[in-house]
């Protein structure tokens, strides 16, 4: 079931999605394979500090996070990737690692890489290391407003 909070988020703002179970798994290529879907859709996140404040950077499960456009995007040279400790408590009802990319829920801001504006539909682990979810990238951008970064 994927995470009941973003699920009504999504009903209340009359988002279709559709949501895909899978067995166990951690690395986008996993989740990719263990879902039988193509991994050019598969977007992931990836939890930074920026100034000591916890950020969301939403890319293409293939690509990794680029310091310096992303050191450049935030304005700010104190940028690196997150401990899970710091940043499990923030996520309290996901899996550490399964965070959806909606960081408006949890008051955490997103950045995410031009790149996935070039999809129609993303597809995103749920809260769960077993569930996928699939909506527009349109409805996406709408209602979490990311800051929109360089891919490269």
């Amino acid at each position: 079931m994927p995470v009941a909070k973003l699920k009504e988020y999504l009903e209340n703002h009359h988002v279709k999605y559709s949501c895909l179970s899978h067995s166990v798994a951690f690395t986008a290529q996993e989740v990719a394979a263990s879902a039988h879907v193509s991994g050019k859709n598969l977007a992931k996140v990836v939890i930074v500090k920026v100034g000591g404040q916890l950020a969301m950077v939403v890319l293409p499960a293939h690509d990794h996070v680029n310091f310096a456009i992303l050191k450049s995007a935030t304005g700010s040279d104190d940028v690196d990737l997150a401990s899970e400790s710091a940043f499990k408590n923030q996520f309290p009802e996901c899996e550490v690692g399964a965070m959806p990319p909606f960081g408006n829920l949890y008051d955490v801001p997103v950045y995410a890489s031009s790149q996935l504006s070039t999809f129609d539909k993303i597809l995103f682990n749920a809260g769960t290391h077993t569930e996928l979810m699939q909506l527009a990238y349109q409805d996406f951008e709408r209602l979490v407003k990311p800051k929109i970064i360089a891919s490269r």
